[in-house]
């Protein structure tokens, strides 16, 4: 049975911004999408992360410093709980559906060791597996096609809705139906096994990666550096 006719969980982060390190989170969602795109249950999350959120990311997600302090929880238990329903997810060998997954896996990777929560690496076993990102696929199955690979281009392309962008539980949604479509359109990545297809997205992530690196360098900066770790960049300390 491919992977495109069973059950997936989706999962989303908006954050303070667009640094591993540094940025936090703000809202997450977890939902589990049935193989007819229809929504078998989600949780959401509103959590204060303990700093500023910017103006800039509040003008994208719609949530204030004033907003996050008085309504979100606090970030440490919250952080535990997302990470705990992620590793059950991994573990039970569902696919899960992150758009651009070296970014979201990632800072929630940081989130967990700036709150002492053990990570999502440690708790399955040498590192998630059964992952699929709708941007290293698509990049990968469709790679001569122009345009951008933003999730509201691929809804676009794939004919999928989007209605609310930027809310986590929308987007994630959007990502797990739109890996569906793709996945049902390009053979080249819908039949094959799940197992097969994290590994895939393994090389083809560190791949892109060096073809914009190398990209970067010959037009705009020689010492460009592109990280090619997928789907979590290695905590450097």
């Amino acid at each position: 049975m491919s992977w495109i006719s069973k059950r997936m969980v989706a999962f989303d982060l908006e954050t303070t911004g667009t640094d591993i390190e540094s940025d936090r989170i703000v809202t997450a969602a977890v939902v589990a999408v049935e193989p007819d795109g229809g929504i078998a249950r989600q949780r959401t999350w509103l959590l204060d992360p303990g700093v500023p959120i910017p103006a800039q990311a509040s003008a994208i997600h719609g949530i204030s410093t004033d907003q996050a302090r008085a309504q979100g929880l606090p970030a440490a238990p919250a952080i535990e709980e997302i990470t705990g329903i992620l590793a059950g997810v991994l573990r039970s060998g569902t696919p899960l559906v992150v758009m651009n997954a070296r970014y979201d896996l990632s800072l929630l990777d940081r989130e967990c060791r700036r709150h002492a929560v053990v990570p999502l690496v440690e708790r399955v076993g040498g590192g998630p597996a059964a992952v699929i990102d709708p941007l290293v696929l698509d990049k990968h199955a469709d790679r001569y096609r122009k345009g951008r690979r933003t999730l509201q281009a691929l809804c676009e392309h794939y004919g999928v809705t989007l209605d609310d962008a930027h809310d986590a539980a929308a987007d994630a949604l959007a990502a797990a139906r739109a890996a569906r479509r793709m996945g049902a359109e390009h053979a080249v990545i819908g039949s094959v096994a799940l197992a097969e297809l994290h590994e895939l997205q393994v090389r083809a992530a560190a791949e892109q990666a060096a073809s914009l690196q190398s990209h970067l360098r010959r037009t705009s900066d020689p010492e460009a550096m592109v990280e090619r770790a997928w789907p979590v960049v290695p905590y450097r300390g």
